[in-house]
């Protein structure tokens, strides 16, 4: 079922917001945006630390993105997810996707009472590759 949902997601969305993109081209965050530009989706790299990642303009934070996001990919330790997803609650986004190995139960919960679609612990470039 779940397959599904990340399916049809994949195909309606169109903007990424990318938290945690690291600058350096051996991170796995470097290279999932790398993919999903490849892919055609609008990647936004939000870290704090950087002005600009792959070419792209970098905000601090999902408040200053001036554009509508729709899937917020999070590349932060999982006890750094809560105000990630209160952001993403915030700017209406439609989905939290935490990657592998980032699990928050309490900021899944809570986003998906906001209505947004949760996915934790799933690489975004692997369920897309698989989508065949």
């Amino acid at each position: 079922m779940e397959t599904l949902v990340i399916s049809k997601l994949l195909k309606e969305i169109k903007t990424i917001a990318i938290v945690g993109l690291s600058p350096k081209p051996d991170r796995p965050s470097h290279d999932v945006a790398r993919y999903l530009i490849a892919a055609g989706y609008t990647i936004i790299p939000v870290n704090p630390g950087q002005t600009e990642i792959l070419g792209l303009p970098c905000y601090p934070n999902l408040h200053a993105i001036p554009i509508r996001i729709d899937v917020v990919d999070i590349f932060r330790r999982s006890e750094l997810v809560p105000p990630i997803v209160d952001e993403a609650i915030a700017i209406k986004a439609k989905a939290i996707w935490m990657q592998q190995g980032i699990i928050n139960e309490a900021s899944a919960r809570k986003a998906r009472q906001a209505g947004l679609k949760v996915f934790m612990d799933r690489c975004l470039k692997i369920d897309h590759m698989n989508l065949g």
